[in-house]
């Protein structure tokens, strides 16, 4: 993965903006396979941990049309279709959260701490350690704000040239969208959808967990994996007292939040299971359904590409049809993948198959317990 942010500030032009606006499509896009392996866990697809990651996962699918707009805007070309993760990574695209390895796998406490610290706000990461210079998302998309303001002129004749090119795709779901109209300036558009992006995601202040009036101040992302890792909701404490990472559990003590039944899947591997499928007897039925959903995966990235790069007519109808393709694969794996268990004899070869992941494995699913096979996420579309 490229890393955007290693270019010094007085380098970072027009064509750097481009590229880290590429790179931020490619970390929200990112985040997908992760939380939605994590909601497909769950044994009933319904009830509050359910909706909230759900309610993250379809601001991420926004803020990924906020940056492929910001993109389209520029005279760019979004590139969606083709985008790859081999799961477990180390770190995010574009130079964000370097030190961050995390990989799919089902929902639990250690997996609800990766996705805290992916959505964490800079004034708790600076409490744990990390400087002011330490590449978090924020950081990364205050880096594309600042170039924006460094290169504005640039930016604002790019917007004017891009003309009929600049395919803008709108939503009733909050998507910001930027134009050469009379009497707005694409600067500040394009600024207001990284503002968005960030107080949606880690809150709209410095102390704050909630989104600001923008998003009708709700709570942000951050806020929203907190409550069910703490199995409350949030209620600020009375007396007041300041938010911090050690008093940070004293913020949700409100209504309790029951945990919910997860299925036990087997954090996927690097070689997403590749090991076990050759001991399974039942590999040829396992895979049928892993390739089906790894279809069904490719075809919403192929439809999103489509959304901004195909006919501007059908482009709302094409970005909605990815969205409702998300219900597919819900299906595709709740009641196909999951329910395929890997045979004990193999679970107990697991140690001996990964030396390298056993401590990640075994951290992130329960070899005592019957495991299951869970999705990997594989883009098997052909390379453009």
């Amino acid at each position: 993965m490229a890393n955007q942010l290693s270019v010094a500030p007085a380098q970072r032009d027009l064509n750097w903006i481009k590229q880290t606006i590429q790179s931020a499509i490619e970390l929200e896009c990112s985040t997908l396979p992760l939380y939605l392996s994590a909601m497909f866990s769950l044994e009933v697809q319904n009830y509050t941990a359910y909706h909230a990651i759900r309610s993250v996962i379809m601001e991420e699918m926004v803020h990924m049309a906020i940056d492929a707009n910001m993109l389209t805007a520029l005279g760019a070309t979004p590139q969606i279709k083709n985008i790859q993760f081999q799961f477990p990574v180390q770190g995010l695209p574009g130079g964000a959260e370097p030190d961050l390895s995390i990989g799919l796998a089902k929902l639990s406490k250690p997996q609800l701490k990766n996705f805290l610290r992916i959505e964490m706000p800079d004034f708790l990461l600076k409490q744990i350690g990390r400087g002011e210079n330490y590449p978090t998302i924020a950081v990364f998309y205050d880096a594309i704000r600042q170039a924006i303001r460094s290169n504005a002129a640039a930016v604002r004749a790019a917007v004017q040239a891009a003309g009929s090119a600049n395919h803008q795709v709108g939503d009733d779901i909050g998507f910001t969208t930027i134009s050469a109209t009379s009497g707005t300036d694409p600067v500040d558009q394009l600024i207001a959808g990284i503002d968005e992006i960030i107080g949606q995601g880690e809150g709209s202040s410095a102390e704050s967990l909630f989104t600001g009036a923008g998003s009708e101040d709700e709570e942000s992302h951050y806020a929203k994996f907190a409550e069910i890792y703490y199995e409350a909701d949030y209620q600020d404490p009375q007396p007041p007292i300041k938010l911090t990472p050690a008093t940070e559990p004293q913020f949700f003590k409100g209504r309790k939040i029951p945990w919910p039944e997860v299925v036990n899947t087997l954090a996927v591997p690097a070689d997403g299971y590749a090991s076990i499928l050759a001991l399974d007897p039942s590999a040829a039925a396992v895979t049928v359904d892993l390739s089906a959903f790894d279809g069904g995966y490719s075809s919403i990235l192929a439809a999103l590409d489509l959304a901004w790069n195909g006919p501007a007519a059908t482009s709302w109808k094409t970005l909605g049809g990815a969205v409702h393709s998300m219900v597919d694969l819900r299906v595709l794996s709740c009641f196909n993948i999951l329910r395929h268990q890997i045979p004990d004899n193999i679970v107990a070869q697991i140690p001996q198959l990964y030396p390298k992941e056993i401590a990640r494995l075994r951290e992130l699913t329960d070899l005592t317990k019957p495991v299951f096979y869970g999705p990997r996420f594989l883009n098997v579309n052909p390379a453009s």
